[in-house]
């Protein structure tokens, strides 16, 4: 069973139970956000193309209820991200998954240096380097409150990015009768991407 079943069980789990889709996507942008877990399971495919067409149907409240599920799953992610570089410095580099990936930390160090506070902000956007720009930050000790103003306010403005597309494609989709695409296209890309 590969990454499109389980990417598969969690879309029809949302489909179904529309109640629990604010807690399924705070942990889906939690994993996406944690450093050792994001190298492996690419979850942002699951809340673009999964999660984000689900959403066409439901009203604003609900849109940016998930948003900020979203949002506060991935600043979380990031901030233990950045506990871990700030707690273990050094050491975080031998460590699993990192131990088999050192260019993500070289270039990590490499986009902070050049970007400082920035490249949190930056690096969010960034799948490898969201993967390491916190624990980087954490590692050269980037002060605690800049961290997380650049942590929780980029947050947000991803959670919106990533969601927001695939919601208002469906919207569209809705109205404009393209109701097939809107429950099996989301699917087929996933099956591409997984």
């Amino acid at each position: 069973m590969g990454l499109a079943y389980y990417t598969s069980l969690i879309v029809d789990f949302v489909r179904q139970h529309p109640n629990w889709t604010a807690a399924i996507v705070c942990v889906l942008a939690f994993g996406e956000s944690l450093a050792f877990v994001s190298l492996i399971l690419p979850f942002w495919g699951i809340l673009v193309f999964g999660i984000g067409p689900l959403l066409a149907a439901a009203d604003a409240f609900s849109f940016w209820s998930v948003v900020a599920a979203a949002a506060f799953g991935a600043a979380l992610g990031d901030w233990l991200s950045y506990w871990i570089g700030y707690h273990y410095h050094a050491r975080v580099q031998g460590m699993w998954p990192l131990k088999n990936h050192p260019h993500l930390m070289q270039q990590g160090r490499a986009f902070f240096r050049r970007w400082g506070g920035w490249a949190i902000v930056l690096g969010r956007f960034s799948g490898p380097l969201r993967a390491s720009v916190p624990i980087v930050a954490g590692s050269v000790e980037m002060p605690w409150l800049t961290f997380q103003l650049a942590n929780w306010g980029s947050a947000v403005v991803w959670a919106a990015a990533l969601l927001s597309p695939g919601t208002f494609a469906g919207k569209w989709l809705h109205e404009h009768g393209g109701q097939w695409l809107l429950e099996h296209g989301g699917q087929r890309l996933l099956d591409l991407i997984g």
